[in-house]
């Protein structure tokens, strides 16, 4: 009887530190609940959750289809964190939304590329060749400059590139026909019907459509672009340790490693 009731105690008491011990580690484990697209940066996050979550950070992904919603819904706190755009993308939507989202640093840069079922090179471009481009206002600067630096355009005298639109284009000697307004997520099909002589694809939309930048490209951003991917929060998330444990894991050259491996040149880590 007394045996027993010796059984009981142990056992009662290692019921009692089990769940102490996971009372401790619940209270803990930090949450982070994160809005991203698709390829690269869903890929991304869930190489690093393994070690986030040994640092004692859980990563909740929630994966974004268009470029409108996630800074939305960060802006409306559903989400703690996103990680889709680019910085004059984010400085773009807090202009037209009167929004106060953040940079929690930059992580890596998506070469913007362009692309032909018909020509070889942008020089072999005839004349009035239409260029398909889409309705991502802030990447006609990444645009422009592709066709800047091939020669086959001019622009304005003190263009801002970040701001810059196809009016200020000065020089256009093939009269260059610049197509815009479609979704950057079509862009890959466009390509595919061959409904342009060249189509302007974002690498994470031309990487889930199975296209290499490096191989397929008939031209590609240049690696000195300002238009490095970013992790977006609010304001009062800056110096949240959980976010900063985030960053350092982005950032590490571990990941930049796997980051070069895994995307093979379609996806360069900032550094």
């Amino acid at each position: 009887m007394k045996r027993n009731k010796l059984i009981f105690l142990v056992s009662g008491l290692a019921i009692i530190l089990l769940l102490a011990g996971c009372g401790k580690k619940s209270a803990n484990t930090q949450k982070i609940t994160i809005g991203a697209s698709a390829v690269p940066h869903t890929e991304i996050l869930k190489h690093i959750q393994p070690a986030l979550k040994k640092e004692g950070v859980e990563l909740d992904i929630k994966t974004f289809q268009d470029y409108v919603l996630p800074n939305k819904v960060l802006a409306s706190g559903n989400i703690d964190a996103n990680y889709f755009q680019h910085g004059p993308f984010l400085k773009e939507w807090n202009e037209k939304n009167h929004g106060h989202l953040v940079s929690a640093g930059a992580v890596h840069l998506e070469p913007i590329a362009v692309y032909s079922k018909k020509y070889n090179s942008l020089k072999e471009l005839p004349k009035h060749a239409k260029i398909l481009v889409s309705n991502n206002v802030s990447d006609y600067g990444r645009v422009l400059q592709i066709f800047r630096d091939a020669g086959l355009i001019t622009l304005k005298k003190g263009t801002d590139l970040t701001k810059a639109k196809f009016s200020d284009i000065a020089k256009n000697p093939k009269q260059l026909q610049f197509k815009t307004g479609y979704e950057p997520k079509i862009m890959p099909q466009l390509l595919k019907n061959k409904q342009g002589s060249a189509e302007v694809i974002n690498s994470n939309y031309a990487v889930q459509a199975h296209l290499n930048p490096q191989k397929d490209a008939i031209a590609t951003e240049n690696s000195a672009s300002p238009y490095s991917n970013i992790v977006a929060i609010r304001p009062d998330e800056k110096n949240r340790p959980a976010i900063k444990k985030l960053m350092k894991e982005l950032k590490s050259k571990s990941t930049q490693k796997w980051i070069k491996q895994h995307f093979k040149g379609a996806v360069a880590p900032v550094e």
